[in-house]
């Protein structure tokens, strides 16, 4: 299991896990994106 860690680690502190990193930031900030994400939680989890 540290093994994944390291490697997930060593993923975030290069150039493209920075870029993925924000990307992730600027979507989660984006309000329709968090109502779709919520929208298909709720579906997931058998809620409307």
């Amino acid at each position: 299991m540290s093994g994944l860690i390291t490697r997930i680690k060593q993923f975030t502190r290069s150039p493209q896990g920075r870029r993925t990193i924000a990307s992730a930031r600027r979507a989660a900030a984006d309000p329709r994106t968090r109502a779709r994400a919520r929208s298909l939680l709720g579906r997931l989890r058998g809620r409307r």
